[in-house]
């Protein structure tokens, strides 16, 4: 694994979220109130469309596009009944910064 640093860790706070842009990929931060923090590929996997005005209830990652939502726990989509799922990048926390494996981001399916 290859970590690449994204923010400093104070950067998200818990039921908040955040995206930013690593290289050329987004990476969404989102902090679920009593979760912890997670990573996901900051492109809505319905359409493939960039999250940059999704907005966050503490709970809920919603897409502004087709007001799609996805648990910020799990990924998983909550409104509709499918199995897209947001793509989860594994996370660190190293040296007062947040790091993510940008490893190679494929289309993400729910288990069956």
């Amino acid at each position: 694994m290859t970590f690449t640093s994204v923010c400093a860790a104070n950067a998200v706070g818990e039921g908040d979220m955040g995206l930013f842009q690593v290289g050329r990929k987004s990476v969404l931060l989102v902090w679920a109130a009593g979760g912890e923090l997670k990573a996901y590929r900051g492109r809505c996997p319905h359409a493939d469309m960039p999250l940059t005005e999704a907005s966050f209830d503490g709970t809920t990652v919603m897409c502004p596009h087709h007001q799609w939502g996805f648990d910020g726990r799990s990924g998983r989509c909550v409104t509709h009944i499918v199995r897209n799922v947001l793509h989860p990048y594994e996370l660190r926390i190293d040296g007062g910064e947040i790091q993510v494996d940008l490893g190679p981001a494929k289309p993400a399916r729910a288990p069956a």
